[in-house]
């Protein structure tokens, strides 16, 4: 989750300038970048508990002792909150699961030397502190009620907010991790075709993600619990956005969307005024409740963007939000995934005639299915097993064609080859951490801690 944005306070008077704002994203191909962004969960060597926000082993401590590697601190009431550092960040999700926002690179290649870096860093600091790190969809042993909370201004207002709209919405902010990619559109038949191609391919996606099998220590029947969270956390900013398919599709139209999303806050001299569920629409009208009187600026859009929580999202750049969080090799494969269906023109057509007759009910019935059966779910005559190896397939043939080699004289499509083994076992993370649990491990979870430790 987002930090307040760093736009300027220019004051909105015309809707045109809400449109503007996506359309400032449009780039020529030859400036489209890759940005990735992955949360992991740390927890305490010695108890496996999270560690709180202060304290000697805290997580400001962690942030603290990661400026010593050129990161700049981002304070909000007197707390280092935030890292910044040449175009990225790391941030705090709202029980310290610890977020690397990177920098928008041009391949693949530089995003594997960029995570590489951070968790080498987060690892010396953490190292110290009696702290690690692991990446996966939910946290596995410990309640809800047991996970501290970051002092940020904006989660404490969701935090009283969720429960009225959803009874996961707690869950989703205390005990998820994730793994996205943002990508850039040329123009806005572009941006319309990729929003379409991945909104309807996002369950694939979480398909071949899925790890997050455990709640509280045991098995909840599940492949990916975190997806499922998103199902009944609140329905108001969340869900597959069937007006994407609809002919006309384009900026004007998730901007309505937006305009029609409740807000959250309104972030002014370095307070969050609360207007959780308040629309943005009497805010243009000078009637916000929470300000009376005032209108908004680009920053507030710009915050106001960053609290609709879809499939996929749109920005200044299209996120791909369905992944579970997971090992070195899956954050590196995610964007690999989406660059080589979306970055290659072959590829996104051949993408698009996979998915283009796929029926509201049958996207619906893949959103709906996949976080409890992952790869076996049933889609006409065959599973989501077939499907994503044929995604795969397209995908990696549009990284062959991007042809961006690394120093080994290898492209991106190595990448993917975490996935290629999935799809062809049929065995996901979530599958493989299931038999460890009921072998290996007799019956706990706690072996994954140190196992699966970055």
């Amino acid at each position: 989750m987002s930090s307040p944005s760093h736009v300027a306070d220019t004051p909105i008077t015309d809707r045109a300038q809400l449109v503007a704002t996506l359309a400032s994203g449009e780039k020529p191909a030859a400036q489209w970048r890759i940005g990735t962004e992955h949360e992991k969960f740390g927890f305490r060597r010695d108890d496996l508990r999270p560690p709180a926000f202060d304290g000697e082993r805290g997580i400001e401590a962690l942030l603290r002792g990661l400026t010593r590697f050129g990161w700049t601190a981002d304070q909000e009431n007197g707390h280092t909150i935030a890292l910044l550092r040449d175009g990225a960040s790391v941030t705090l999700e709202p029980a310290g699961q610890l977020e690397l926002s990177g920098a928008a690179l041009q391949t693949v290649h530089q995003t594997r030397d960029e995570l590489g870096l951070h968790l080498r860093e987060v690892g010396e600091v953490a190292g110290e502190l009696g702290l690690g790190f692991f990446g996966m969809g939910f946290q596995p042993k410990w309640r809800r009620e047991e996970m501290p909370w970051m002092p940020k201004g904006r989660y404490r207002i969701m935090r009283d907010y969720m429960p009225r709209v959803g009874k996961l919405g707690l869950d989703m902010m205390t005990r998820t991790c994730t793994v996205q990619v943002n990508l850039d559109y040329a123009d806005e038949a572009d941006m319309a075709k990729k929003f379409r191609v991945s909104l309807a391919l996002q369950p694939i996606a979480t398909a071949l993600f899925a790890d997050s099998p455990f709640t509280e220590g045991r098995p909840n029947g599940y492949q990916s619990w975190r997806s499922h969270i998103w199902t009944d956390t609140d329905a108001g900013r969340t869900g597959m956005l069937d007006f994407v398919f609809e002919d006309g599709f384009g900026y004007e139209r998730y901007v309505d969307y937006l305009l029609d999303v409740p807000m959250y806050f309104s972030y002014r001299d370095g307070t969050y005024v609360d207007a959780a569920g308040q629309s943005f629409r009497d805010f243009l009208a000078g009637r916000l409740p929470a300000l009376p009187g005032v209108l908004p600026t680009l920053r507030d859009w710009s915050d106001h963007m960053t609290t609709a929580f879809p499939e996929v999202r749109l920005k200044k750049y299209l996120e791909m939000r369905g992944a579970d969080a997971g090992t070195e090799d899956r954050l590196l494969a995610l964007p690999a995934f989406w660059v080589g269906l979306l970055y290659d023109a072959t590829a996104l057509d051949a993408a698009w005639d996979l998915v283009k007759d796929f029926t509201l009910a049958e996207r619906h019935a893949l959103r709906d299915g996949v976080p409890r059966h992952g790869l076996r779910l049933p889609f006409r005559n065959e599973t989501v097993r077939e499907l994503a190896a044929r995604a795969l397939d397209i995908a990696v043939e549009g990284l062959r064609r991007r042809a961006r080699i690394d120093g080994s004289g290898s492209d991106e499509s190595q990448y993917l080859d975490p996935l290629l083994q999935i799809a062809g076992s049929g065995l996901t993370a979530a599958d493989r951490k299931l038999e460890l649990f009921h072998g290996a491990w007799q019956g706990s979870v706690d072996p994954l801690f140190e196992a699966f430790a970055y």
